[in-house]
């Protein structure tokens, strides 16, 4: 049995982090709800496969505002896609051409990124690709990827945090041959659940108003309710000897040590990009802001289980699973999940060093975030890269607290942290990593198939209050 990362230590962790581990001081209706058994059935957003249009699976979103009860007799403001909060898990294919016209109607501009995808610079949906209110954005590009559960989200410009905090924000399942032959929990909401996990800020009148003070924009933002799927303390009722948990940190700037209440093993099969190779048994898992995994876990009849952010003697429960008296059988978890290729350093074809700093200002203010001395700048490009090329990025997080590094267009893969080997769970595609303070991670990547040397990549800290206040980067391939 493994924990996730060997440096991650529980102790080591907490002690380099002011990002609330503990959702302490919450809204009554909720820490109620911590007493005893999980009260709400767990929302699962609706799965949407788009239509065929003359051989293009095209897809409808529509960012909204919204009004959701996450507490019974509170209404609270929220946006959504497609509905109040949230939007829907879009389900796509390696292969597929794929057109996605996103509608944006909340009253102001944002922008809506494809999280993990490998696809052009014009249809990333980043800064740069703004949808103004009462305007459609419609990008059209090849899916080139494996199997992975991936998610979308605001990309606006110094508003990612709010937009985010609001509710713009879904999931995207990419599926492939070889997601469809191997034998693991795959009907939806059955036993293969989207699981996005959040905090969020109430106040004693059930609003969720995004009101970022110094403190916030220093540490991220954080919130006193847990919310699995924007429901507050849900529980779900299983039917199957296994669950498969597709979990998405979809938070601002939380980190997540994630663990069952029983403390029983799970079995984790997949990372930010698709499988691991073969499964790793653990019992505690580490989740930064952006950074997804999939895990199994197995139940006996009639069994009550948490899933729980493991931060003190409580912890605070995510989700509730109930087990039936009868499960359905499931079969055994493959001992090999999948082929990753994997990138040999010998062959990159430069080394690039990134410092992520964050400082404190003096008796006038002035926190800063910077990558390399430098705050974002939309007219600088920082990077440029070689289609076809692999390259290596050093990334050191030169502060005293956590950084969770994201890179746009790849899939990275990690050499070494502090010069040792990843655990076996990081051993994996990835585009999120989280840096405790001090730390220094080696990835190796390949920029493949797209070049564009007019349209920027990102490269960013996806702790939101972070990037947005420029602690953000460019890149072209060329």
């Amino acid at each position: 049995m493994t924990t996730p990362v060997s440096e991650f230590t529980r102790r080591n962790f907490l002690k380099t982090t002011s990002a609330a581990f503990v959702l302490a001081g919450a809204f009554p209706l909720a820490v109620s709800a911590q007493q005893s058994g999980a009260t709400n059935p767990l929302k699962i957003p609706a799965q949407d496969a788009g239509r065929d249009e003359g051989g293009v699976r095209v897809y409808d979103l529509t960012m909204q505002k919204g009004v959701t009860t996450f507490f019974e007799g509170y209404k609270t403001a929220t946006l959504g896609l497609n509905g109040d909060y949230l939007g829907p898990t879009l389900r796509m294919r390696d292969g597929e051409t794929v057109r996605i016209n996103v509608t944006n109607t909340i009253g102001e501009t944002s922008t809506l990124h494809w999280h993990g995808m490998h696809l052009p610079a014009k249809m990333d949906g980043g800064p740069h690709q703004t949808i103004p209110n009462g305007t459609t954005w419609s990008p059209e590009f090849t899916v080139k990827q494996k199997a992975a559960a991936l998610w979308y989200h605001s990309h606006q410009m110094e508003k990612t945090a709010e937009h985010v905090w609001r509710g713009l924000a879904g999931m995207v399942w990419v599926d492939d041959a070889e997601s469809d032959a191997i034998e693991l929990p795959k009907t939806y909401g059955t036993d293969d659940l989207p699981l996005v996990l959040q905090d969020r800020r109430f106040d004693s009148n059930g609003g969720m108003e995004y009101n970022a003070g110094m403190r916030d924009m220093m540490m991220g933002m954080v919130g006193n309710v847990a919310l699995t799927n924007g429901t507050v303390d849900p529980y779900f009722e299983a039917t199957t000897e296994k669950v498969r948990l597709r979990i998405l940190n979809g938070s601002n700037a939380s980190f997540y040590y994630l663990g069952l209440d029983n403390d029983q093993p799970f079995t984790q099969v997949a990372s930010d990009g698709g499988f691991l190779e073969t499964p790793v048994e653990m019992t505690r898992l580490l989740l930064g802001p952006a950074e997804r995994a999939e895990i199994v876990v197995d139940l006996t009849p009639g069994q009550v289980v948490s899933l729980r952010n493991i931060s003190n003697a409580s912890g605070f429960r995510f989700l509730e699973i109930r087990a039936a008296e009868t499960l359905t059988p499931s079969p055994a978890i493959p001992a090999r999940l999948t082929s990753i290729e994997w990138l040999d350093p010998k062959d990159a074809a430069v080394t690039r060093r990134f410092d992520m700093e964050t400082r404190m200002g003096g008796m006038m203010g002035g926190n800063s975030h910077t990558i390399n001395g430098k705050v974002m700048d939309i007219k600088r490009i920082d990077e440029t890269v070689k289609k076809g090329d692999t390259e290596i990025w050093e990334i050191r997080n030169v502060a005293g607290m956590p950084h969770v590094w994201h890179m746009h267009d790849v899939q990275f893969q990690i050499l070494d942290r502090n010069g040792k080997p990843p655990a076996a769970n990081e051993r994996a595609r990835k585009d999120a990593v989280t840096l405790r303070g001090g730390e220094v991670v080696r990835l190796i990547m390949r920029f493949e198939d797209y070049a564009d040397p007019d349209s920027p990549f990102m490269f960013h800290c996806h702790i939101l209050e972070h990037e947005d206040a420029g602690m953000m980067g460019q890149f072209v391939v060329v």
